[in-house]
């Protein structure tokens, strides 16, 4: 009886191996070994330069400071808020204000990435995003409206800004709705609501006549991480321990629904409810992104494209990638935006990350356009 027993645990481990075998494939090694090497790079690159004038032996001494890396106390003020322990001023200019936009931009990247990959499986169209389904207009016009209109409430910026992407979606869902939904009528709607949100929040911009605002307002509806600190990484971080893991639990699903429904229904599948359950996903880690950087173009569009050409169609596969293109594209994206300027001309101006993104996503999509004859449907 102990030999069988002793047999059977070894051939459910071997069974257990086998099952995430597909996390060792060398492809998707390579490309999480690539990126958190782009992360590092840019991470410290960007920490190395700012207004306080230090070394890179300074600025990298101080990342790597034992008596904060190490020190709960420090963890417990950055994660939960509190008083910040005795440090000296290039650990916390390093630790409070530079290396909370590079977190935060590995938050973001994170968020979009997979919010992106899943709307692509759930519409099956590969240029499916949070723009494309109603999320980022919702939330740019929610922005606009507080901004131009209930000025009182921008200390609820994010939460209102998340608000509002979540109700367009739902919106989006609604007019898509006849009796079940597709994946062409949930594209079809999400334009539609999308082109009448955005013809709204341009004729708010005509409403606004404070100059303040509408500079504010374009920082929002173009993404920003200029200004972020450790209170925007405690309002993503929770939102993104939910949507991330759930997201990859989600990835057999994924995989099922590009069968088609035909075949997903012959397999058990309920469609509509997954489709709503893996949309709400979706929703949850863009409406993260949102919260904290605003209206970010192209990362939820690009990066699915990036890594289903490097490690394949499979969704198990494409969410890990996702979980490392997505910050490796963001934190090298925001240190563009944040020194690109004083390179190029000699200005300490900072341009929004979202422009950047959009720069890069313009020729990749054109190279993409010239190598593959046919784009859309996945």
């Amino acid at each position: 009886m102990s030999g069988e027993s002793s047999l059977g645990s070894r051939t459910d481990s071997l069974l257990g191996d086998r099952r995430f075998a597909w996390l060792l494939d060398p492809k998707l090694v390579s490309v999480a070994i690539g990126s958190v090497a782009v992360v590092v790079v840019a991470g410290l690159i960007q920490v190395s330069f700012g207004s306080y004038s230090m070394t890179l032996s300074q600025a990298w001494a101080a990342v790597f400071n034992p008596e904060v890396v190490l020190n709960r106390q420090a963890w417990s003020a950055f994660l939960f808020g509190g008083e910040m322990p005795e440090m000296s001023r290039e650990s916390l200019i390093i630790w409070n204000i530079r290396l909370p936009r590079v977190f935060v931009a590995i938050l973001v990247g994170m968020n979009l990435a997979v919010s992106g990959a899943i709307f692509q499986a759930v519409t099956r169209n590969e240029l499916a995003s949070p723009f494309i389904l109603g999320v980022s207009s919702g939330a740019g016009l929610a922005i606009l409206l507080t901004l131009v209109v209930f000025g009182s409430l921008t200390a609820f910026l994010p939460l209102i800004a998340s608000l509002g992407g979540a109700g367009a979606f739902l919106l989006v869902y609604a007019i898509a709705w006849k009796g079940g939904t597709s994946p062409v009528r949930l594209v079809l709607a999400g334009v539609i609501v999308g082109t009448v949100f955005g013809s709204l929040q341009t004729a708010l911009f005509f409403f606004a006549e404070d100059v303040v605002v509408v500079q504010s307002a374009i920082a929002w509806t173009t993404g920003s991480l200029t200004g972020t600190d450790w209170q925007q990484v405690r309002l993503a971080l929770p939102w993104t321990l939910v949507s991330i893991p759930l997201a990859v639990a989600g990835s057999r699903q994924c995989n099922v629904l590009l069968l088609g429904e035909r075949t997903a229904r012959s397999l058990g599948m309920s469609i509509e409810r997954v489709r709503f359950a893996l949309s709400g996903v979706a929703v949850l880690a863009a409406a993260a992104s949102i919260a904290v950087a605003g209206i970010v173009g192209f990362v939820g569009l690009i990066v699915p494209h990036v890594v289903r050409n490097l490690v394949g169609s499979d969704y198990r596969k494409l969410m890990v990638g996702c979980l490392f293109v997505g910050p490796a594209l963001m934190v090298g994206a925001d240190a563009g935006a944040r020194l690109g300027m004083s390179v190029l001309v000699g200005t300490e101006t900072q341009i929004p990350v979202g422009i950047v993104t959009g720069l890069i996503g313009g020729p990749y999509f054109l190279y993409l356009m010239r190598r593959q004859q046919h784009m859309g449907e996945i």
